[in-house]
């Protein structure tokens, strides 16, 4: 599975980079807005940090004026994949780019036809939001589940790439269905690394080791 961090935040996409944990980034216009940054210079930043792609989300919402976005935005960096809305003229804005060889991440799909009209469009990724779906009392991970199968079923190769993740047991549920990549904020790729029995263990070996007195250095 890969690791996407959702964020506009470049200290923090710095950070996870240099743990070689890192291969891509996710943004749209409300995590940039939190940066409180230049869009076309944040996003700029964030594509040199990573060679991974980097979703940059058109604003417009018909398909003439995505198009004009979207060559503003893949002028920025070579690994720029455009985010489009899983709208009609999103889907016909995702067809035109793909024909292009331009990457594309069609975003806020929430059902699994949804998902196949955005493989049938040539979709690079296709973002599937698993924590809004719970915070509507729906098991978002029914859905993966769903484009799981129908993309195996005909040989989409269109990424699934689970959004909207809020914690570690998303990541470990979407990792068992099979989603191609996860995106999350920093602080969940972080949690991942965290278990009370690893940090009892290091407690343990390091109060051994201070009982030796000495040194590695």
């Amino acid at each position: 599975m890969k690791f996407f961090a959702d964020t506009a935040d470049t200290a923090e996409i710095r950070e996870l980079a240099e743990t070689g944990l890192l291969d891509g980034v996710t943004t749209n216009p409300s995590l940039i807005a939190k940066s409180g940054r230049d869009f076309k210079e944040v996003t700029k930043e964030i594509c040199g940090l990573t060679d991974g792609p980097v979703s940059a989300e058109v604003v417009a919402l018909d398909h003439e004026t995505m198009m004009r976005e979207a060559e503003v935005l893949r002028k920025i960096a070579d690994n720029v994949c455009i985010k489009v809305p899983l709208t009609i003229d999103g889907l016909k804005t995702c067809s035109k780019l793909t024909d292009d060889g331009t990457m594309v991440n069609v975003t806020l799909c929430f059902s699994a036809n949804q998902a196949l009209l955005a493989a049938k469009a040539g979709a690079t990724f296709v973002s599937p939001f698993i924590g809004r779906h719970d915070d509507n009392g729906i098991d978002g991970m029914h859905l993966i589940e769903d484009m799981r199968l129908i993309y195996d079923n005909y040989g989409f190769e269109t990424q699934i790439l689970a959004a909207s993740i809020r914690h570690a047991t998303h990541v470990l549920q979407a990792a068992k269905i099979g989603a191609d990549v996860a995106t999350m904020p920093p602080k969940v790729i972080k949690a991942l690394a965290d278990h009370v029995l690893t940090q009892k263990g290091l407690e343990g070996f390091t109060a051994d080791w201070a009982k030796t007195g000495q040194s590695i250095l």
